[in-house]
Formats: structure tokens, C-alpha cells, sequence
């Protein structure tokens, strides 16, 4: 399974990608035929993968590919650019929230845009997803527009973080 666009290929990675993803030793970039960059872990996302990540797709009764990471990569490069996930299965609102991250080389190229496009393209043709929902930091300005030119529309602000919406149809 992928999802194809003008510039991107985005891939769902296994549990065995995964943990070659973690590792950050070019093993996943030969597994998935791309050209090996250097990237990090952030900590918040490392600390996903022990508590949220791993454990959601391990269990076979989770959707898997509401519960893994997606992985952005560029054609023109042929580089993992940048990731997107799901942050579980969609409520009983029909919601399902989303999360994502670029790579510090590859901000400000719109490939998020454009991925977020995509994998929200994909979410509404799944059954009971209704609306897709994604949290940012207040200051976070570049994460607001790329949410804004995906369409999402600001709805909730709780403290210093703004929850946006986007609604099928």
C-alpha cells in the first residue's frame, strides 16, 4: 500500500520497518530503496513509538494503518522526507486525529501540504471517518499554515494549543 502524488510516495511502515525506523542506521532506506539521509529521532516521537506506537501495531484487533507511521518520500531525491500518523482509530464521532513532521531540510517546500492532502484523501474513503482533527502549539506558525492550506479550519483553543478541523465533503 502506498499513496502516490506529483512529488511524494507515502508508505505505511510495518512493525519490522518500524524498528528499523528507530534505529536510524540506513537499514530502513535499503529496505525501502531510497537514498540513506541523516535524521534523528526527535524524543517525543521516540517516546510515541514506546508507549503508543509499537504496542498499537503489534495488536492485530487495531486498525494498522491508523496506528503506524507513515513515511514521507520525495521522487525527484528519492530521500524520506518527512512522516505523518494517525493517532489511533476514529472516535465515536467519526474523528481521527492526525500528526506529522518534516525534516529540517525539507521545510518550507509545501511537501507536508501535500502529504496531508493525500492521507486525508485516503482517510475519507475509509469507512466511519467523518473528520480529521490535528493539535499545534500556538506559536507554531509554519504547522498552522500547512494546516491552513490543507484546509483545516481552527475550532478549539485550549491553553497555548489550537485544534483544527477538517470535515469530510
Amino acid at each position: 500500500m502506498k499513496l502516490d502524488t506529483k512529488r511524494l510516495i507515502i508508505i505505511p511502515l510495518t512493525y519490522n520497518q518500524l524498528t528499523k525506523y528507530i534505529q536510524v542506521d540506513g537499514s530502513l532506506e535499503k529496505e525501502l530503496e531510497v537514498n540513506f539521509f541523516p535524521r534523528n529521532v526527535p524524543p517525543e516521537l521516540a517516546d510515541a513509538f514506546i508507549k503508543t506506537i509499537f504496542p498499537a501495531v503489534a495488536n492485530e484487533k487495531n486498525n494498522y494503518f491508523f496506528s503506524t507511521l507513515w513515511t514521507i518520500i520525495l521522487k525527484k531525491k528519492n530521500v524520506m522526507a518527512g512522516d505523518l500518523c494517525f493517532k489511533g482509530a476514529p472516535n465515536e464521532k467519526g474523528e481521527i486525529e492526525i500528526g506529522y513532521g518534516t525534516y529540517d531540510l525539507f521545510k518550507g517546500n509545501g511537501y507536508m501540504t501535500e502529504a496531508i492532502l493525500a492521507i486525508a484523501k485516503w482517510a475519507f474513503e475509509q469507512q466511519d471517518i467523518c473528520a480529521i482533527v490535528a493539535e499545534t502549539d500556538s506559536s507554531n506558525i509554519p504547522s498552522h499554515r500547512v494546516l491552513e492550506k490543507s484546509g483545516f479550519k481552527k475550532y478549539l483553543y485550549i491553553e497555548n494549543m489550537i485544534w483544527w478541523r477538517l470535515d469530510k465533503n
